[in-house]
């Protein structure tokens, strides 16, 4: 049997045009002569749909489309993604074959941690189809129902399934990959099965997903594997007929298990037309994927470029400061949406050094976009004049040097409204984090491409971009950053050192250690009780970032939901 895994990009409520989508890869996986082509998990609405799946006339509208899906299925078999109704409403795998809709499976495991709302929607799914095509028993399954070793893939097994269909929408964070596949393979040999694991590429909203498709053979092995972040139609001819070892004990343990689901079995024939003929042989591809810096580099370029495009944004507007976060920001814009459509801004106030305009216009010139210069100096004194009435008799502080973050904001989106382009703010995790940002200043903007990384990993990326081609220079990336708002400013000033900021800030909100466990794994006590004093203030900050791409296994938003208001302290109850 030839599978054809249909890695797509779909659009979230674009139900028209995700249709188009899959009815382009059915004639391409019919063209490459699939029997079977599987796409992503909710590939009709896009994932995920939200609360769109509470409007009636969405899921209407989406089984409508899947009709005309299906009548596009002539000679082969699909297996698509879509919110079905029954009574209730169901994350639901459609099984296709030859213009009908033969069978439907039901996600049984509805994850509801982390990005995941999926009990706010759906209700568990009970019917478990196999389906025999042509002599090949086949089981369905969505996404986190392969994640449970006694789930529905485990009785599917049981009753005699040879192929494994798990379709997917797995958001990326760096390091998610590899153990995931371990999980998939441990599954195929578990169940003595292949499985076709195919996942959905693209980005929405604050998530990106990384495609990885993968089909593993009955031992676990891997026997192939689509590209990492793009669309990919990855072929793989599998032999279900040849004897497989696998152990009867492992797999009556996990059936047993599954049991308690009370699954409904259903049993179907599928039969094509005329007699599958001998196809020419292919050869299974084994794409190597993306790792460290390159596939972080590359899931945030994506995520920018959907973002941007699915909304129908053209340019993008940059404060340039000549650091190094405006530097990667801007290199990510022009990879993701193009040079020419990427505006760098610099907006020099008294404080901002002559080094620092040479190196925002060095990463213009190379990265070839677009630079225009404004001085905020006279806003910056008509503001201190009108204050000054007020101010008088006082020290001058952060007030004072927010007016300048405040008013560099004001004129790039007074450049947004008259022009149609998104502001890009430059931010990155540790300063939001720590609250090191001006609200309504550096921290307003339509997205925030570097809400998620750390500051050690920007400088890591920007050593990434320079090897792809000239794009930052050397001295950015050695000089100690500053917000230039006073003389001599450092953000050490305000802030620990990023080297040990960062790993404090990973362990606090990534893994929730306490304070006492932050001290144990080595870090300074004063340091750990000063970080976590910073982070927990500025929830109230955070709430009014824009969004971000998620690359870590705990984003800001989404992922970590903390009330504003909140007393509690986590160093025992001791007053902060």
């Amino acid at each position: 049997m030839r599978i054809a895994l249909a890695q797509v990009n779909p659009t979230v409520g674009d139900l028209s045009g995700n249709t188009r989508l899959v009815v382009e890869w059915i004639e391409r996986a019919r063209d490459a002569e699939a029997d079977i082509v599987c796409f992503p998990e909710l590939v009709v609405t896009g994932y995920p749909p939200e609360d769109l799946v509470l409007k009636p006339s969405f899921v209407r509208d989406n089984l409508a489309q899947l009709d005309l899906i299906a009548a596009e299925t002539r000679g082969i078999a699909a297996v698509v993604g879509f919110v079905d109704r029954d009574g209730e409403i169901f994350n639901a795998a459609a099984f296709i074959h030859d213009g009908e809709i033969k069978a439907v499976y039901h996600k049984v495991f509805l994850p509801n941690y982390g990005v995941f709302d999926e009990k706010r929607y759906f209700q568990p799914g009970r019917l478990c189809p196999i389906i025999d095509l042509d002599g090949v028993r086949i089981g369905l399954s969505v996404c986190e129902d392969c994640w449970f070793p006694a789930g529905p893939m485990a009785w599917e097994a049981e009753h005699g399934a040879r192929l494994l269909i798990n379709i997917n929408g797995s958001p990326y964070h760096y390091g998610k990959r590899s153990p995931r596949e371990a999980m998939v393979g441990g599954r195929a040999a578990d169940y003595g099965a292949f499985v076709a694991w195919v996942n959905t590429v693209g980005g929405q909203d604050e998530l990106v997903f990384d495609g990885n498709s993968v089909v593993f053979d009955p031992r676990g092995n891997p026997i192939a594997h689509a590209e990492s972040l793009v669309e990919d139609l990855l072929l793989c001819d599998v032999d279900t007929e040849k004897p497989i070892h696998v152990s009867p004990e492992r797999l009556r343990h996990e059936a047993e298990g599954a049991e308690r689901l009370e699954l409904e079995v259903r049993e179907l024939e599928v039969s094509s037309p005329s007699r599958p003929r001998p196809k020419p042989a292919i050869v299974n591809r084994l794409a190597t994927p993306l790792a460290g810096a390159a596939e972080i580099y590359a899931a945030v370029v994506l995520a920018t470029h959907d973002y941007m495009r699915k909304q129908g944004f053209q340019k993008v507007v940059i404060g340039m400061s000549g650091g190094i976060d405006s530097a990667l920001t801007a290199a990510i814009a022009a990879d993701a949406l193009g040079p020419e459509n990427v505006i760098a801004v610099r907006m020099p106030s008294r404080h901002t050094s002559p080094e620092s305009l040479e190196d925002a216009g060095l990463v213009a010139e190379s990265l070839g976009i677009q630079l225009m210069d404004f001085s905020i100096e006279p806003p910056h004194k008509g503001f201190e004049e009108i204050l000054s009435p007020v101010f008088a008799g006082t020290q001058p502080g952060v007030a004072e040097e927010n007016l300048q973050p405040r008013i560099r904001s004001t004129i790039l989106h007074a450049l947004s409204n008259k022009f149609g382009y998104i502001v890009l703010s430059t931010g990155n995790k540790s300063e939001l984090a720590t609250g090191y940002g001006t609200l309504y200043g550096d921290i307003a903007g339509g997205y925030a491409v570097l809400k998620d990384i750390t500051k050690t990993t920007v400088y890591e990326l920007c050593r990434y971009r320079n090897t792809l081609g000239p794009a930052i220079p050397e001295r950015v990336m050695t000089k100690a950053p500053s917000a230039e708002l006073k003389p001599g400013q450092k953000d050490t000033d305000s802030l620990p050192a990023y080297d040990a900021l960062d790993p404090i800030l990973i362990g606090y909100i990534e893994e929730d250690l306490s304070p006492e466990e932050l001290v144990a794994a080595g870090h300074d006590p004063k340091t750990v009780a000063r970080v976590i004093q910073l982070v927990d203030r500025s929830e109230y900050k955070r709430r009014q970032a824009p969004p971000g791409v998620k690359i870590t296994p705990r984003a800001f938003g989404r992922d970590r939901r903390m009330p504003i208001v909140n007393r509690y302290s986590p160093n025992g109850g001791r007053p902060r």
